[in-house]
C-alpha cells in the first residue's frame, strides 16, 4: 500500500563518524569508512526499520573549510537535509571540545524547527569528554554513543521511533498514486503534462529541470488519481553534490508513497543498468510497475516491425520483472497515453484484489501435486495450506513443515502458478513461508528462557538443500545426455 517514509539525516563536520555511525544503524557497511576527514563525498541512504517503525536514513558528506568551494557546496547539502529530514542527528567527536564549525553544523539544525539529536560520538576511546562539555551548542537530546562498540545505538533508534510515526498504509482504494520514474531527461515532465492535461511542470532540454516532486490531482473514469513527477536519477558517479543528491531521496521516496511507477526510457537510449536497478528498488518496495518507451514519435526509419523487433531485447534486460507491461508512448502525438491509464486502474484492481481460500489452496494442491519439492535426503518439505494475508501488494503466507529446505527455484514455480491462475500482470506478488515445527519449537525454547533457532544454522541448511538442488539438476542432465546419445 503506499506510504511516505520519514526521512531523518545525520550531519556533522568530517571525520566525527557519521558513516560508521550509518552502518550501524542500517546494519550493513554501505558508506565508505576510512581515517581521511571527508571520506564521504556524498550522501548514502538506507532504511531503517525497528519494531512499527521504518525510515530513510540519510548519511551527508561532512563539513571543511567554506572557503573550499567544493565544501560550499557540501554546506548546501547539510541546508537540504535539514529541510528534507523530519529529524536531524547532529554528530560530534566526544573526543574533541565542540569546535566553531560544531556550532554552526548545531545552529543549521535547529533553525530548520526539525526535532535535533546529539550524538556525543566515539565515547569509548580514552579521553572521551563529558556532555556537558558539549551542551553549550544548544541542543537538548544529548546520546552518547560508539559506532565502534555499537554504543548507543539503540538508544538513538529508540529515541528517533518517538518522534516520527508509525509506518502507517494509506486506505487502498481512494487515491491511486502513480509516480513517473526514470533517468533525468526521458521525458517524464512531457509526459505529466501530456497526463495532466496543462502546462503543470517546467519542461526543458537540459537534464534535471525537476528538482523537487510535482504532483496533480485528477479524475480518470469516476476514479481519483494523483501524478507524481519526479528529478531524475543519475549513474552515482555522475551525481553532483548538493541539490542532486535530494532528487535521488524524492525519487525513493516518491516510489515508497506510489501505488504503481511509470518507469520511462527514452526510445534512443535502453535497457541501461540504472533503469534496472530502478526497476529493482520498484519491485522490491511491492510497487505496480509498468515499462514506458518515451519519445517513440523520435525514433527514426521506424515501421510497423521496428517495435516488435526492440520488444524482446526490452524483456530480455527486464527479465527479474517479467510480469510488468511495456508500452510505447509519445507525449508529442499522444500515442497510448490514455492507455496507460487503463493500464494504471487494471493493474490497481489486481493489486487490491482477494481471492478465497479454498479457490488458493486448491491451486496449491494441484501446484505441489504437478511438481512436488525436492528435499534434502529423507527430509521434504510439506506444503499443508496457504492465506492471502495483504493486498496492494498481494502477500501469501503458505504453512507447512520443513519449509527451510525449498529452493528458490520452487518458489518461483510457485510464484509463477499463482501469476498464471490470478492474473497479476503489472504487479509484484509476495510469498511468506510458516514452518509451524519450527515456529513450535521456537515456542518452547522462548518458554524455557532458551534462544531460537539459530538463522545462520538456518541459512546453512538452505545452503546445503541448494547445492543438492544443484547436484540434482546436473545428475538429470548427465542422464539426459546419455539417453540421446545412446538414441
Amino acid at each position: 500500500m503506499a506510504s511516505k517514509l520519514p526521512t531523518v539525516a545525520i550531519i556533522g563536520q568530517a571525520n566525527v563518524g557519521k558513516s560508521s555511525l550509518f552502518n550501524r544503524f542500517v546494519r550493513s557497511r554501505q558508506a565508505i569508512v576510512a581515517k581521511e576527514a571527508g571520506t564521504t563525498r556524498d550522501n548514502v541512504l538506507g532504511k531503517v526499520t525497528h519494531n512499527d517503525h521504518t525510515f530513510w536514513l540519510v548519511d551527508t558528506a561532512g563539513l571543511k573549510d567554506a572557503a573550499d568551494d567544493f565544501e560550499a557546496s557540501i554546506q548546501e547539502q547539510i541546508t537540504e537535509a535539514a529541510e528534507a529530514a523530519d529529524v536531524i542527528m547532529v554528530v560530534v567527536d566526544g573526543t574533541q571540545y565542540a569546535s566553531d564549525q560544531d556550532k554552526f553544523v548545531a545552529k543549521k539544525a535547529l533553525r530548520s524547527k526539525k526535532p535535533v539529536l546529539l550524538l556525543i560520538n566515539k565515547v569509548d576511546l580514552s579521553g572521551s569528554l563529558p556532555s556537558d562539555e558539549f551542551k553549550r551548542l544548544g541542543i537538548k537530546e544529548i546520546i552518547r554513543t560508539s559506532a565502534e562498540h555499537n554504543i548507543g545505538i539503540e538508544a538513538a533508534i529508540q529515541t528517533i521511533t518517538e518522534l516520527i510515526p508509525p509506518a502507517q498504509d494509506e486506505p487502498a482504494g481512494d487515491v491511486i498514486r502513480i509516480s513517473l520514474i526514470g533517468r533525468p531527461n526521458v521525458g517524464k515532465s512531457n509526459l505529466f503534462n501530456t497526463l495532466a492535461g496543462k502546462q503543470q511542470a517546467i519542461v526543458a532540454n537540459i537534464a534535471g529541470t525537476t528538482r523537487d516532486v510535482n504532483r496533480i490531482a485528477i479524475k480518470y473514469k469516476n476514479v481519483n488519481i494523483e501524478i507524481l513527477d519526479t528529478a531524475g536519477m543519475r549513474k552515482p558517479g555522475k551525481q553532483e553534490v548538493g541539490i542532486e543528491k535530494f532528487s535521488v531521496l524524492r525519487t525513493l521516496q516518491a516510489i515508497e508513497e506510489s501505488d504503481i511507477c511509470f518507469l520511462l526510457m527514452e526510445a534512443n537510449e535502453l535497457n541501461t543498468a540504472l533503469d534496472q536497478r530502478l526497476a529493482g528498488i520498484i519491485d522490491e518496495a511491492g510497487k505496480g510497475l509498468v515499462i514506458v518507451v518515451s519519445k517513440w514519435d523520435i525514433v527514426e526509419d521506424k515501421d510497423e516491425f521496428t517495435r516488435d523487433a526492440i520488444a524482446p531485447k526490452i524483456a530480455h534486460t527486464f527479465e527479474f520483472v517479467p510480469w510488468a507491461p511495456l508500452i510505447f508512448t509519445s507525449s508529442v502525438t499522444g500515442q497510448n497515453v490514455t492507455k496507460l491509464f487503463d493500464l494504471a486502474l487494471e493493474i490497481d484492481e489486481r493489486r487490491l484484489t482477494e481471492h478465497k481460500t479454498r479457490q488458493m489452496n486448491d491451486l496449491l494442491q494441484t501446484i505441489v501435486q504437478k511438481h512436488p519439492p525436492a528435499g534434502l535426503k529423507n527430509t521434504h518439505p510439506r506444503l499443508r495450506y496457504v492465506v492471502q494475508t495483504d493486498t496492494s501488494p498481494p502477500w501469501f503466507v503458505i504453512h507447512g513443515s520443513n519449509l527451510k529446505f525449498i529452493h528458490w527455484s520452487y518458489k518461483r514455480y510457485i510464484e509463477r502458478n499463482f501469476r498464471e491462475a490470478f492474473d497479476y500482470v503489472g504487479t509484484p506478488i509476495k510469498f511468506s513461508f510458516v514452518d509451524e515445527k519450527q515456529v513450535k519449537d521456537n515456542k518452547a525454547r522462548i518458554a524455557e528462557g532458551k534462544e531460537p533457532i539459530n538463522k545462520a544454522k538456518a541459512k546453512n541448511e538452505e545452503a546445503k538443500v541448494n547445492l543438492a538442488a544443484r547436484q540434482e539438476a546436473g545428475r538429470e542432465a548427465k542422464k539426459e545426455a546419455r539417453k540421446n546419445l545412446s538414441e
